[in-house]
């Protein structure tokens, strides 16, 4: 993290614990990307190509079948409430609760995708497990690998407070009952290169 970011995080935690509102007031300003713990800002880490890819291969797949319905995708830059004061931005949401753009919280979101990287596994698999599980309205969290290709979908039932896990692979297709669409998970990692490098063997 560069030292002027480092810096501004540390003035933050002499002021804590902050609100909701001030947490967003004071990113919306900041040129580095921040979660928020429910006292001070967080800084994300950055992913890498494959990171970015299948972000954008998640995108391209919701906008083609979203288009015209009454619901709508967003991420990595709007964020979702979680316990308490907890603010996450997911690499994508759906949503079918229209709010104001000048939102940056999504209403009523009924799925949510993560996408690993190398420095956000125990996070993605764990902390938000739990997190997104105490957001009544999302009824599907979907962690996408991306050392290989594969899906891990957390779902539940309204009014279910537990999830049921269920793993898919590069031949298979995550369905969305709750928006009525099917996305083949190959189309997630459309142009995804797996070859092992040294750098994935040390992580």
């Amino acid at each position: 993290m560069p030292p002027r970011a480092m810096n501004q995080v540390m003035n933050v935690a002499l002021q804590r614990p902050w609100t909701i509102e001030q947490f967003l007031k004071w990113a919306s300003a900041q040129d580095g990307r921040y979660e928020f713990d429910g006292t001070q800002p967080v800084a994300m880490t950055g992913g890498n190509a494959r990171h970015s890819r299948v972000t954008t291969n998640i995108h391209a797949a919701l906008r083609s079948r979203l288009r015209g319905s009454p619901c709508s995708y967003y991420g990595p830059d709007l964020g979702v409430q979680t316990i308490g004061s907890t603010v996450r931005y997911p690499d994508a949401l759906i949503t079918c609760t229209k709010f104001p753009g000048t939102d940056q919280l999504a209403s009523d979101v009924l799925v949510v995708f993560e996408v690993l990287s190398p420095s956000s596994g125990r996070t993605d698999r764990i902390e938000k497990v739990r997190e997104y599980a105490a957001v009544p309205s999302i009824r599907r969290y979907v962690i996408l690998e991306t050392r290989s290709a594969g899906l891990l979908v957390l779902h539940r039932q309204h009014g279910d407070d537990a999830w049921t896990a269920v793993a898919l692979t590069i031949d298979e297709t995550l369905s969305l009952p709750e928006i009525g669409i099917e996305i083949p998970v190959t189309e997630f990692y459309e142009d995804v290169e797996f070859a092992e490098t040294s750098g994935d063997a040390q992580k």
